[in-house]
C-alpha cells in the first residue's frame, strides 16, 4: 500500500509549512502547492491553486487536503476586495467540487479565522457564537465556511479550523504585528538607532497563538479524518489570553531595551478591536492546549531576528 498522499495549499506559508514538516515526520507524503515556492525546497510546487489544470491533477493524488492558501490578512482584503473574494470564498468552492469530483475523494480541513465571529460582546468566544464578520476578508472567510458544510452535506468528510494571530517564524509577513514587534525588538539590541514600532491601538486585545501550537493542534484534526470522523464542529486553536497591542509594545521594549521607540497611532476603523477565544473544545475533543507563553515565543522569534541580523552584517 502506497503511504497516504495530503494536498497542502499554502505549504510555503507560515502554518502550510509548519504542518507539512509535521506531515512528513509522521510519514506522510505531502503534495505541497504554493504561489511563493521559489526557496521554499524542491518539495513545493510553484502554482495557483485557482487554476484548475494545476489543482485538479495534485486533488486527484491526494487522499486529504488541508487548504491554507488565501489572501489571509486583513489589510489585503481592504485593498483588494475582489481579488480576496475570488480567492477566498469562489476560489475555496472550486477546490470543494475539484475534491468531491476526484475518484479518491479526499478529506478536507479548511483554514478560517476568529475574524469571522467579529466584535462580540462576550469574552472568551466560543465556537459556536454567533458569526458576524466585518470587513471583506471575514465575509470571504464566513462563505467559504458555508461551503464548507454544503460540501459536508452532499458527504464530504471535512472540517473548519479557525486561527487567531497565528505567529512564530520569521519568514511570516513582515508587516504583521509580532514579527514586525520582534524584528524591531532584536534591531534594537543590535544597537540599531532607527528601531521602532508603531501602535494602532494600544487598547485593542488579541488571542495570539504560536505556530508549533497550531500545528500540534492540526495534526490532531488530520488524525480524526484519517480514521474516519464524519461530524467534527468547527474548532478554534487560541490560547485563550487576551494581549493587548500596548502590552506587546511593552513586551517589545522589554526584550529590546530603551532605545526600541514607541509610537501610538489610532485603531483601524476594519479591524475587530477585542478577542479571546475559548479553547475548551480543543480541549475536549483533541486533548489540545496552547502550550506556548507569548513570552517565549515572542523571546524565541526575536533571537531568531537577530541571528539573521548578524548574518546580514
Amino acid at each position: 500500500m502506497s503511504e497516504p498522499r495530503i494536498l497542502v495549499t499554502g505549504a510555503a506559508g507560515l502554518i502550510g509549512s509548519a504542518v507539512s514538516k509535521l506531515l512528513r515526520a509522521a510519514g506522510l507524503r505531502v503534495l505541497a502547492l504554493d504561489l511563493r515556492a521559489a526557496g521554499s525546497g524542491p518539495a513545493v510546487v510553484s502554482g495557483d491553486f485557482l487554476d484548475r489544470a494545476t489543482l485538479a491533477p495534485l486533488l486527484a493524488e491526494a487522499d486529504g487536503v488541508l487548504h491554507f492558501a488565501a489572501v489571509s490578512r486583513v489589510i489585503d482584503g481592504e485593498r483588494d476586495p475582489e481579488r480576496c473574494w475570488r480567492v477566498n470564498a469562489e476560489g475555496t468552492g472550486q477546490l470543494l467540487d475539484l475534491a468531491a469530483k476526484s475518484p479518491r475523494r479526499p478529506w478536507v480541513v479548511y483554514a478560517s479565522s476568529r475574524e469571522v465571529y467579529g466584535q462580540q460582546e462576550a469574552l472568551p468566544v466560543p465556537e459556536d457564537a454567533p458569526l458576524r464578520p466585518k470587513n471583506i476578508y471575514a465575509r470571504s472567510k464566513a462563505e467559504a465556511e458555508r461551503l464548507m458544510g454544503e460540501a459536508r452535506a452532499a458527504g464530504m468528510r471535512n472540517a473548519i479550523v479557525r486561527f487567531s494571530n497565528v505567529y512564530g517564524a520569521t519568514h511570516d509577513h513582515a508587516d504583521r504585528v509580532v514579527p514586525a514587534f520582534a524584528r524591531a525588538a532584536a534591531l534594537a539590541q543590535a544597537g540599531g538607532r532607527d528601531a521602532s514600532v508603531r501602535v494602532d491601538g494600544a487598547q485593542c486585545t488579541f488571542d495570539f497563538t504560536h505556530v508549533a501550537d497550531v500545528a500540534d493542534g492540526v495534526m490532531r484534526v488530520v488524525h480524526l479524518l484519517r480514521d474516519g470522523e464524519t461530524k467534527l464542529p468547527p474548532i478554534h486553536f487560541v490560547s485563550g489570553r487576551q494581549t493587548s497591542l500596548g502590552e506587546l509594545a511593552a513586551l517589545a521594549a522589554q526584550v529590546g531595551g530603551p532605545t526600541l521607540r514607541v509610537t501610538e497611532a489610532p485603531a483601524r476603523g476594519f479591524d475587530v478591536h477585542r478577542f479571546a477565544g475559548d479553547p475548551a473544545r480543543a480541549a475536549a475533543l483533541l486533548g489540545w492546549r496552547a502550550t506556548t507563553p507569548l513570552e517565549q515565543g515572542f523571546s524565541g522569534l526575536a533571537t531568531e531576528f537577530r541571528g539573521m541580523l548578524a548574518e546580514v552584517g
